[in-house]
């Protein structure tokens, strides 16, 4: 038996506070979102122009930043994994209760599409939420990713917190109903102003998103016209309304639009004179530039990443993505894997955990360096090493080695302080020995002598 939404609506709730009691997240943002900069310039709200985010997300910079997180973090896979008794996390193996959903979250959704609408709902509205399907044993088995404009978040008089769904067939939400808190997972972005209302990157740049967009239709509207800028006819003299009308229809319909660029013959001393700033005038390609990498600091994306600029020369591929990791994607992933391993409810010492590897992927000669430095050092064993390239186990590759070359030096002055350090006495009775051969004999002696005072790797 599964349990649907409207089974887990929890009526004693509404019994016990009344539906007066649970007040919504005051906000005039819609269950936590901001799907309209109110005020894409100063005194926009006056001229009841307002910019939709649906708008904004056709602007290139903030289509490619949105497109460019949620790709990277739905390619890597979720582990399952455990702590063990020595500290070290351990993926778990298929077979666990919890693993399932991680693999396929619902009927129609794979994982890296799944995360994907996580990250998506994150970024473009501030809040992802998660509604959980259960199954007769209580544990999660299916996600759904809800459309935020249709969740409320509600609070009761005592401070517990509800979610207000509205119908949502694909998701399972036959009718409007309440849930308690424990069955929905909320990841939100940044609570500027209230816990339960994540903001969104694009409050912050908005403004700039809109700029950017007038800049594309502007210079659209530039390059329909045949490249050649808006201008005045000119007399001599005094004209009439009536004449003054005909001959700018007369001058619209033969010389500007598809017409631009045909050869006007002006008589009566009229005279054509352009008035509109060029491109060069207004520094387009300047203002351009600067609108995307100001929309791409929001998303806190190096401005490269998303083809604003040259890449940097300054350090290589393993370095510029470890950087765009560590300010861009870092505390997204944290907050992901926190959300699951609270809303899945993981037993004590389990957990979730994004690949990285599928993210931070090195190049096959620094795969090779990493692998081969990671087995001198006798931290890998050769079968991890393999495993890294793609390569299958071989027999006695599963343990560390290192070589015995290196000695403490206080085992080495022990060395020195023996009567016959380098074991000269019996070179008589035997071959020569290199000096290399008696060092190792004499710390041997001494090791065999007092085994506790020396230290050897």
């Amino acid at each position: 038996m599964t349990f649907t939404p409207g089974e887990i609506a929890l009526e004693y709730a509404l019994k016990k506070y009344g539906s007066a009691a649970l007040s919504p997240v005051g906000s005039t943002s819609g269950g936590g979102w901001i799907p309209v900069i109110r005020e894409p310039y100063t005194g926009a709200w006056q001229e009841n122009k307002e910019l939709a985010v649906k708008d904004v997300l056709g602007f290139y910079a903030v289509y490619a930043c949105v497109t460019l997180i949620a790709g990277d973090m739905g390619k890597m896979p979720i582990k399952l994994v455990e702590e063990g008794a020595d500290g070290i996390w351990r993926k778990v193996n298929d077979g666990s209760p919890y693993w399932k959903v991680l693999k396929k979250p619902n009927r129609f959704q794979i994982r890296s599409k799944f995360v994907q609408q996580w990250l998506i709902s994150k970024l473009t509205r501030g809040n992802a939420y998660a509604l959980k399907v259960r199954d007769q044993r209580g544990i999660v088995a299916e996600l759904y990713i809800l459309d935020p404009g249709r969740v409320t978040p509600l609070v009761s008089e005592s401070g517990d917190v509800f979610y207000q769904l509205k119908r949502d067939d694909l998701s399972g939400v036959g009718d409007d109903v309440t849930v308690p808190a424990r069955e929905i997972i909320h990841d939100t972005m940044i609570p500027l102003y209230h816990p339960l209302m994540g903001v969104s990157p694009i409050y912050a740049c908005g403004m700039s998103a809109g700029h950017g967009l007038k800049i594309q239709t502007s210079a659209a509207q530039f390059f329909e016209k045949g490249a050649r800028p808006g201008g005045v006819l000119t007399a001599p003299g005094a004209i009439g309304d009536d004449t003054a009308k005909r001959i700018k229809d007369h001058w619209d319909a033969n010389y500007s639009g598809v017409n631009a660029g045909k050869v006007a013959v002006l008589g009566d001393g009229l005279k054509f004179e352009a008035m509109s700033a060029t491109a060069i005038d207004s520094q387009l390609i300047e203002q351009l530039k600067l609108t995307a990498e100001q929309v791409c600091s929001a998303f806190h994306v190096p401005a490269y990443k998303v083809g604003v600029g040259p890449t940097p020369t300054y350090a290589n591929a393993q370095v510029l993505n470890q950087i765009y990791y560590s300010d861009c994607l870092q505390a997204l992933i944290e907050d992901a894997e926190a959300s699951l391993d609270h809303g899945l409810e993981l037993p004590s010492r389990y957990g979730t955990e994004f690949d990285l590897e599928y993210l931070l992927m090195m190049d096959s000669e620094t795969q090779m360096k990493v692998a081969t430095e990671g087995m001198k050092a006798g931290l890998m064993k050769p079968d991890e090493g393999r495993r890294r390239l793609n390569l299958e186990p071989v027999e006695g590759g599963d343990t560390p080695y290192l070589q015995q070359q290196n000695y403490s030096l206080a085992a080495l002055a022990r060395r020195d302080a023996l009567a016959d350090p380098f074991g000269r006495s019996s070179a008589a009775s035997g071959p020569a020995e290199s000096a290399t051969d008696q060092t190792d004999k004499a710390l041997h002696a001494l090791w065999r002598r007092a085994p506790e005072t020396l230290t050897h790797v």
